[in-house]
């Protein structure tokens, strides 16, 4: 019995219960009661409520509506008595306990509507007994004060914690949703990180390893041809190194190696991209496509990072011949054509990424993007909106 009270009580539950003990016996000692009669109860009697109350504290935390249940007859039996100060307060706390603690949600409201009833019987008796309204209406207030009053507080503070507790929500799926944006950024930054890198390493390293293995395959080749290929692979070494400083600078945020926008490749540079690739069995050249107006910096980069990596596939999957590129401007678009031929799939290995990545950047800026076989030839297809207006993309699979 004792391990089982021991479960269901805590010890701050044990220390008010002996403090309200203690507090009620000074009180019984300096005759903080009433008696109905000058001869009964005994004072030695009064102790069994004041006990019985305090005994029930002990189950106000674990087993509220219990202690509440155990409570009330003893309440009762000491207004048979008299009614005391303590057991008053006692029971009040009663009360207050079942309340806040009590389960479910609606005792609060089921405990005021019948404290407010017992109040308003406590003055229709107690005046109709004395025959005296006012004395009625004293009996009524102190009624109130100790039963309504403890209901109507752990109301209040049952509230109070309800709302703390929908804030602590709040904040905590506001703290949730921010991480989640930051993954999301991070993610994000992640993929425009991998997706730079990419463009900036596959075509210059994808154009030194067809030279240098053309250099290493054919024994005879001549000094022209040897020359050529050399200085095809220290161009590309060299611009790439250059393009993978400027990203090195951009990821640096304009520290001691920050980079100079004007590093940044631009359209007016294709003729160059396109004089870099090149195979002993297939060569590039840019078409004329008219002039381009003034564009925004990221549609020129994304432009020239599409042209940069169909040139790169080109280089490691197209067939013998000539690869076509097309850079113009119409309808408040920047048009892009790579036209190249078809291989036969014995090139350099790739992972799809270069078409991946594209796909992305025209997407980034609301625009369309193709690839796929075009009559006999391999066709990459871009048009991305100058003023960033949003356009229905096609898509190709390579």
């Amino acid at each position: 019995m004792l391990s089982r009270l021991r479960r269901l009580t805590t010890p701050q539950e044990a220390l008010i219960a002996a403090g309200a003990l203690a507090a009620g016996l000074v009180l019984l000692a300096a005759h903080g009661y009433s008696t109905w009669t000058d001869h009964w109860p005994p004072a030695g009697l009064r102790l069994l409520p004041l006990a019985g109350l305090c005994g029930a504290m002990l189950l106000r935390r674990t087993a509220p509506l219990t202690a509440l249940a155990i409570s009330t007859p003893f309440n009762f039996l000491d207004v048979a008595f008299g009614p005391s100060i303590a057991t008053a307060m006692i029971y009040g706390d009663a009360l207050y306990a079942a309340s806040l603690y009590g389960r479910p949600r609606r005792t609060a409201e089921g405990l005021l509507g019948a404290t407010v009833g017992g109040t308003v019987a406590v003055l229709a008796v107690t005046g109709a007994l004395a025959r005296d309204l006012a004395l009625g209406v004293v009996a009524g207030a102190l009624a109130a004060a100790v039963w309504v009053t403890p209901v109507l507080t752990a109301m209040l503070v049952r509230e109070h914690r309800s709302r703390a507790e929908a804030e602590r929500q709040r904040a905590r799926q506001v703290a949730r949703l921010a991480e989640m944006d930051r993954r999301a950024a991070v993610g994000a930054e992640r993929a425009r990180m991998a997706r730079e890198l990419h463009d900036v390493i596959a075509n210059h390293l994808s154009a030194v390893a067809l030279h240098s293995s053309a250099v290493l395959k054919v024994r005879d080749l001549d000094r022209e041809g040897l020359d050529r290929a050399m200085t095809v692979i220290r161009e590309n070494s060299v611009q790439g190194l250059a393009e993978m400083r400027r990203m090195i600078g951009l990821l640096r945020e304009g520290g001691a190696g920050g980079a100079d926008p004007a590093e940044a490749p631009r359209l007016a540079d294709l003729g160059r991209l396109v004089d870099r690739t090149a195979r002993p069995d297939l060569s590039a050249r840019l078409r004329p496509a008219g002039e381009l107006p003034e564009l925004p910096a990221p549609v020129e980069l994304a432009a020239y990072r599409i042209v940069q990596e169909s040139l790169t596939n080109a280089l490691k999957h197209a067939g013998p011949g000539d690869a076509e590129v097309s850079v113009g401007y119409a309808r408040g678009r920047v048009v892009i054509d790579v036209l190249s031929p078809l291989g036969d799939g014995a090139g350099l290995p790739g992972s799809g990424s270069g078409l991946i990545g594209m796909r992305e950047r025209a997407a980034i800026l609301g625009g369309e993007f193709s690839a796929g076989p075009d009559g006999g030839r391999w066709l990459v297809h871009a048009e991305l909106p100058v003023d960033g207006e949003p356009a229905r993309g096609r898509e190709g699979v390579r």
